[in-house]
């Protein structure tokens, strides 16, 4: 038996302090916000259903729904003919690896080269860099010579989210949606002082948060990609652009500003990470880490979204009061939303649905229920938050015409904002922090969906219902909703109706004073994370229960902590630090990850959730030094991710880099956009 893989770093979650610092305000050091009582996954195990029963109750529907997939109520099916994977030692894999249908291609190995790693027989090309012009009169990119006018025009900095979408009547082209998450200012500018940053740097920055738009054009006979400057719909929306509040809070007294009396007016969209593509052709964007850009938070429910006291580390609060709570307290409230986009429009008003809730928004994917009502599923990226779904009381519309859109425009406004509570169904002294499996063989229970709001209604005891929109955490403290660990992108998948929420990883667990391992949460000092899988009851979204059970407990497959659905260990990838996930067409999930702490690259992994090969894991690329895997989207020919601050590693700046990605030595780091193909025009993985 090998040694296990070796762990790195002492910074909690995997990642330097350099990206802690400017992705998240280092949200690991700070006090834990949630100080409620609230139980954690599994805590409360007396009088819970037989699980055998649940699971069926659960099941029955989604059982049907796809050949071949395996019952929730059961573990995966043994596997006795799958071949090792490519990478791995004692690897004999060829590059057209066996594998179920989607992942037959040879499995990267971890590594930590500066580059993107894909499997053999495939090819890549760099989409969009940071500050490539899209928008007319914009200039070409100069590190030197920055501006926030030409930024305005430009790509943002550090990709997230992607979305493309069909463009009808361009043949070869698609519409690209991204995510700007954050900026690194070290890697942005020469001689950075982040003690006095400029008001031009400021501005630079303004300019580089937000969203873009741009048309892309394929090239025939590959996959590559590349974008179409000066298109009509291509757009740039910044932390100074307008944006519209609507929904049950639109207007409340606890988002009114000096410079907005209405409260329905916001300048700027912040730290946008993951989000969603709608069916009716729009984009979501979650608001994540806000509470880092404002100084001077003073109420308890600015301590609740870990907004600190004093000054922040970019120093807007300098250059605009906005950014000041001591001058407008009310600010951080227009932030921590949903932002609904329609790319197709270049005139209107992006839009933050105040029905959806306000925290640190990972994402929001939605589906649909059977009469055609969306369910928008929500992870709180925080240690020992919650996850979320949001069922709307209209109807969507099919079709593209001006009455159809304007009304699925209207979607998410009106519905029921839900929280989740999870009960496990083994006994507490089965979970000793090792994460062993409980005598049963797997980690599973039930759920319910516990009703926030309603419109104008609020259904918490002591709470109207514009404060259950604007302090959505305290109302999840108040129902007892259930802890869990960073619960990141939540998606549903499109074959089975279950829904996958990738629980990034949580250091703190098991610490004194803090709670241990259950049965959601396995492990004590989680640094690898976990995928959990849910089943509405009777495959309705729109239910108040669920089944639900981990999927994936990622680590070093050699760590006796690790699951994978009951898929021999052996024959999959180590992964660590879940974070992004989307599916492809043929109900794999696709996993991006964020801190790997096995001694490798971050990278990009499919894994079956259907069929005898359920829980087969292989790793499809790693993303260059420092850098973290975001935004993928899996199409039939062609995979594209956000390579997101490469470079950012303890003591990196523009002067002394640590990586050439991606144009080489000489040459400024760049986030950038990356699509893989198969060099022989095939489909990915088949």
């Amino acid at each position: 038996m090998r040694n296990l893989l070796p762990l790195i770093g002492s910074h909690p979650g995997g990642r330097s302090a350099l990206t802690c610092r400017y992705r998240c305000g280092d949200a690991c050091f700070q006090e834990i916000p949630n100080t409620s009582d609230n139980e954690y996954a599994g805590d409360v195990i007396a009088g819970a259903l037989s699980r055998r029963s649940m699971m069926r109750a659960a099941a029955v529907v989604t059982v049907a729904t796809a050949a071949g997939t395996a019952a929730l109520a059961g573990p995966a099916a043994p596997v006795a003919e799958a071949a090792p994977l490519a990478g791995r030692p004692g690897s004999k894999l060829k590059p057209t690896a066996p594998g179920a249908r989607g992942l037959r291609f040879a499995a990267v190995a971890p590594n930590k080269d500066d580059r993107v790693t894909i499997p053999d027989g495939y090819g890549q090309n760099v989409v969009i860099r940071w500050g490539e012009p899209i928008l007319r009169g914009a200039p070409a990119f100069d590190p030197d010579k920055q501006s926030a006018k030409a930024q305005a025009g430009q790509f943002g900095y550090n990709n997230d989210f992607l979305s493309l979408l069909p463009l009808r009547g361009e043949r070869g082209r698609q519409v690209l949606v991204a995510n700007h998450e954050y900026t690194d200012e070290i890697l942005m500018f020469r001689g950075y002082d982040p003690a006095s940053p400029t008001r031009e740097q400021v501005e630079i920055a303004w300019a580089a948060h937000g969203l873009s738009v741009v048309v892309v054009q394929e090239e025939n006979r590959t996959g590559k990609l590349a974008p179409v400057n000066r298109h009509p719909l291509n757009r740039r929306l910044t932390a100074t652009s307008e944006f519209r509040v609507t929904g049950p809070a639109a207007g409340s007294p606890l988002l009114r500003t000096s410079a907005d009396r209405t409260g329905r007016k916001v300048l700027g969209t912040l730290n946008n990470c993951a989000g969603g593509t709608t069916p009716w052709g729009t984009t979501l964007h979650g608001e994540e880490n806000f509470n880092q850009y404002f100084a001077n938070g003073s109420s308890d429910t600015d301590k609740r979204y870990g907004i600190g006291t004093a000054a922040t580390e970019r120093k807007w609060e300098r250059f605009d009061k906005r950014f000041d709570l001591a001058q407008e307290p009310n600010e951080a409230h227009r932030f921590g939303w949903v932002v609904e986009l329609d790319p197709y429009d270049p005139d209107s008003t992006p839009r933050k649905r105040t029905a959806l809730g306000r925290f640190k928004h990972e994402a929001a994917q939605p589906r649909l229920t059977a009469d055609g009502r969306p369910v928008v599923y929500m992870g709180d990226d925080e240690r020992f938050d919650y996850f979320y779904k949001f069922v709307s009381s209209k109807r969507m519309k099919k079709g593209d015409s001006r009455a159809a859109r304007e009304h699925n425009l209207t979607l998410l406004d009106e519905g029921t904002l839900y929280v989740a509570k999870l009960t496990g169904d083994s006994p507490a002294a089965e979970f000793d922090g090792t994460g062993k499996l409980p005598s049963d063989g797997e980690f599973d229970g039930s759920g319910v969906w516990i009703p926030l709001a309603t419109g104008t209604t609020s259904h918490v005891p002591g709470m109207t219902a514009e404060e259950v929109y604007v302090f959505t955490r305290l109302a999840g403290d108040k129902v007892g909703a259930t802890k869990m660990d960073r619960p990141e992108d939540v998606e549903p998948s499109p074959r089975t109706g279950r829904v996958y929420v990738a629980l990034t990883n949580n250091t703190d667990r098991g610490k004194a004073g803090k709670a241990g391992a259950d049965e959601a949460n396995p492990r004590n000092a989680n640094k690898h994370g976990q995928i959990l899988e849910l089943a509405e009851h009777w495959d309705d979204p729109a239910g108040d229960g669920f089944a639900w059970r981990l999927f994936l407990v990622a680590g070093d497959p050699e760590d006796p902590s690790t699951y994978f659905s009951g898929f021999p260990k052996e024959k999959v990838s180590p992964i660590s630090c879940p974070d992004n996930v989307a599916f492809d067409d043929h109900g794999n999930l696709w996993i991006s990850t964020d801190g790997n702490q096995l001694g490798s690259h971050d990278g990009l992994f499919g894994v079956a959730t259907l069929g005898e090969r359920r829980g087969e894991l292989k790793q499809f690329l790693t993303v260059p030094t420092g850098a973290e895997t975001c935004g993928p989207v899996i199409q039939d020919r062609r995979v594209l991710v956000a390579v997101q601050h490469p470079g950012e590693v303890d003591g990196a700046s523009v002067e002394k880099p640590a990586s050439t990605w991606p144009d080489g030595p000489g040459r400024i780091v760049r986030p950038s956009v990356v699509a893989v193909w198969r060099k022989d025009g095939g489909d990915i993985g088949v």
